[in-house]
C-alpha cells in the first residue's frame, strides 16, 4: 500500500504528453551524477574517463552535465 496519498505522477505526464522527456531527462541527471561519483572514487580525471569510455573529453563534459539533455548515450558510441 502507498503511504502516500495520490497516485503515480506518470498518469498526470502521459496526459501532458511530457512523461517521456521527464523520464529521459531524470536518467540523464542520474547517469551524470553517477558518473561523476565514479570519478571522484577512483579518483580519475575527465581526460582519463573518456579514454575509458573511448569518447572525447567534450562528449563527456557534455554527458557529465545533468541540465544538458542534448547528448544521449547513442550520440557517445559515434
Amino acid at each position: 500500500m502507498n503511504r502516500y496519498k495520490g497516485g503515480s505522477l506518470d498518469p498526470f505526464l502521459e496526459e501532458e504528453g511530457i512523461l517521456d522527456e521527464i523520464s529521459a531527462r531524470a536518467k540523464k541527471r542520474l547517469l551524470a551524477l553517477q558518473l561523476a561519483d565514479i570519478m571522484k572514487q577512483g579518483h580519475l580525471t575527465k581526460a582519463h574517463l573518456a579514454r575509458e569510455l573511448n569518447t572525447s573529453r567534450s562528449q563527456l563534459d557534455r554527458l557529465l552535465d545533468p541540465e544538458n539533455t542534448a547528448i544521449t548515450l547513442e550520440s557517445l558510441e559515434r
